[in-house]
């Protein structure tokens, strides 16, 4: 056991994830968080593979994911008069097991918010490194001394940005634009996917939340005007056909909006002294469809490796460095945009005939599956309680 203190920013994903396998090694752990209390929303993220199982399974948690689980919905391409065109097999966008990403994340902070101390409304405004630990200020809290800092704040990391360099540095605007919206409909209704040369809307589901998807180059504005974020998108779909319109008007009215770049994250190295990356910070890639198997997977490696090197950080880090290296691959190559939001009618078309071939699909999730479980995990036996 180990009296060591950790400062872990960001309570989405990949922070309590590594939180839980941090405090069940007795480190005394602190998740810092900038939204002032913990985010429900989110799109669904999903899990494939036998390796994002076996870290589900050993969290103790996989059951219950199951118990909530949104069952990978088919969702219907239409045109503009609303007739099907194509169906997205629920198997291709939803994994082995898919959830909304704010169900799992109230999971991960249940699991662990008996044994670590969460920080809501703040976040890190420098870091500075001294021999035996890190000096931290926060932008409401006191200063304080971490043994260690970890980055798991999302491709905008504050962590990255204060540890490595600028923004800039590391990640790549990749010609795209999406937005997640809770629309006030009563219902989600049919999952379906309209397309526009260089845009796409898509609706329904158990929840009542529309998801867009534009090309556009990087846009200069505040991540966190809200307002702004509507004018944006109400431009970038001005003049559109099938439901845009209305959808529009419910964007106009909503309280949850939230809009982003797609961007890659690209480092040639995940930590430096005492201060770690994981998860989007490291190797974010928007709407990849690996990033949140890629967060719990490195939150069960990095802790594993601590506790392997007896809590030598500088040997523990470099060899997450070398598992993690070809693992996230995926992330270096994968762009959304452009499946998503085809720049051309013929383009559109041609994607949505893929979905009727079936064949292509099989051995598309057979390539998923192969770069979803492309790392061997050891059994780290400080990590076995939950085994």
């Amino acid at each position: 056991m180990t009296n060591r203190t950790v400062l872990i920013s960001g309570a989405g994903i990949a922070g309590p994830a590594l939180a839980f396998w941090l405090s069940l090694q007795g480190y005394a752990v602190t998740v810092v968080e900038r939204s002032p209390e913990l985010r429900t929303g989110g799109q669904a993220v999903d899990f494939k593979g036998a390796t994002h199982r076996t870290v589900l399974e050993r969290m103790g948690i996989l059951d219950e994911i199951h118990e909530h689980q949104t069952g990978g919905l088919d969702q219907t391409l239409v045109d503009a008069d609303g007739r099907a065109l194509a169906v997205l097999p629920g198997e291709f966008t939803g994994g082995d097991v898919e959830i909304r990403r704010g169900d799992l994340a109230r999971i991960m902070y249940e699991r662990t918010a008996q044994d670590c101390e969460y920080v809501f409304g703040d976040f890190i405004t420098s870091l500075t490194e001294t021999d035996d630990g890190v000096d931290v200020t926060f932008e409401r809290g006191a200063p304080r001394r971490f043994d260690l800092v970890f980055g798991a704040d999302g491709i905008h990391s504050a962590v990255r940005r204060l540890a490595f360099g600028p923004e800039a540095d590391y990640v790549e605007h990749l010609g795209h634009y999406y937005a997640l919206v809770e629309t006030d409909e009563t219902d989600g209704g049919p999952a379906v996917m309209y397309n526009e040369p260089g845009r796409m809307a898509a609706t329904g589901g158990p929840k009542a939340t529309a998801f867009f998807v534009f090309a556009s180059p990087e846009i200069d504005y505040d991540r966190y005007d809200t307002g702004r974020q509507k004018e944006i998108l109400a431009a970038a779909f001005e003049g559109g056909g099938w439901r845009l319109p209305e959808l529009m008007e419910l964007v106009k009215r909503s309280d949850d909006v939230y809009l982003d770049s797609i961007a890659r994250v690209t480092m040639d190295g995940y930590s430096t002294g005492r201060v770690a990356l994981l998860g989007d910070a490291a190797y974010g890639n928007t709407l990849g469809g690996f990033g949140t198997g890629l967060a719990v997977v490195a939150a069960y490696v990095i802790a594993g490796e601590l506790a392997a090197a007896n809590g030598d950080h500088d040997l523990a880090f470099r060899r997450y460095d070398e598992k993690f290296r070809g693992y996230a691959k995926i992330a270096r190559k994968a762009n959304a945009g452009p499946f998503l939001a085809p720049p051309t009618t013929l383009r559109i078309k041609l994607r949505d005939q893929m979905f009727k071939r079936r064949l292509l699909l099989r051995g598309m999730l057979w390539v998923t599956d192969k770069f979803a479980t492309d790392i061997t995990l050891d059994d780290y036996p400080a990590l076995a309680r939950q085994g």
